[in-house]
């Protein structure tokens, strides 16, 4: 039987078409870019299911693909919010400064600045270890109040200042107690002078009072001793210093 002139070419052409067309078939098709609104949502939900990872990465793909949508302020702070939640306080207070730098007017850059303030203040040392991240957050509670005065934040931000001042108040005094108590009452007194100037609200002030009158004892200034003493028992009479200084007081006379 003879074969027909153009079938044998004709095939090769149809499975060579169906070879190229059938590689596509293997090739992924490219990922659909939800709205900005649906990857919010998507990422509150795993935020408040403590899913922080997956929740970054939507508010970063809105961040991304959605630069000018007006979810992308907040999904900038949540990323940070993320880290905050999960304590990893370096990477969030990052997140905090850049949405700060890019809307410091914006109408949750209150509560940016007080979550910025919080990372730092989640991380306070005890007392007899550096007291480097009080500072830090006592700076930003200060700007906080400064910056944003009618925020509804403000006011913990000032009960927050008067906590950190009388923490570092608290570290001045510890440093005091360990010169006095190693036999260096000079340096101790510039410890306490600094208390009493830069921190006269601190509840550590009367025992800064009495251990103050003991140096001056020990330098034989009696007369500044004494005057140390006096103002102790009238402004804090019925604290357990201010009862100190008074039988100091009755003996010393």
């Amino acid at each position: 039987m003879g074969r027909h002139p153009c079938r044998v070419p004709t095939l090769c052409l149809t499975a060579l078409l169906l070879l190229l067309g059938g590689c596509g078939w293997f090739k992924p098709r490219p990922a659909a870019i939800l709205p900005a609104e649906e990857l919010y949502q998507l990422g509150e939900k795993e935020l408040n299911r403590s899913g922080y990872e997956d929740a970054r990465a939507r508010f970063r793909e809105i961040v991304t693909r959605h630069p000018d949508s007006s979810y992308t302020p907040r999904a900038r702070f949540l990323i940070g919010e993320a880290y905050y939640r999960e304590a990893e306080f370096d990477n969030a207070t990052k997140e905090f400064e850049s949405f700060l730098a890019f809307y410091p007017r914006h109408q949750i850059a209150d509560l940016v600045q007080y979550r910025m303030a919080m990372s730092y203040y989640d991380q306070l040392k005890p007392v007899e270890q550096d007291q480097g991240l009080t500072r830090k957050a006592l700076e930003q509670f200060k700007k906080l109040v400064k910056e944003y005065p009618e925020s509804r934040y403000a006011p913990d931000g000032l009960a927050k200042i008067d906590i950190c001042r009388g923490r570092l108040a608290q570290k001045e005094l510890f440093i005091a107690n360990y010169y006095f108590t190693r036999g260096n009452p000079g340096a101790a007194r510039q410890r306490l002078e600094l208390i009493l100037k830069e921190y006269p609200r601190a509840l550590v002030i009367p025992e800064t009072l009495y251990l103050l009158a003991e140096v001056n004892f020990r330098e034989a200034r009696a007369d500044e001793a004494l005057g140390l003493l006096r103002r102790l028992t009238a402004e804090y009479p019925y604290s357990e210093w201010g009862k100190r200084g008074a039988q100091r007081l009755s003996v010393a006379r």
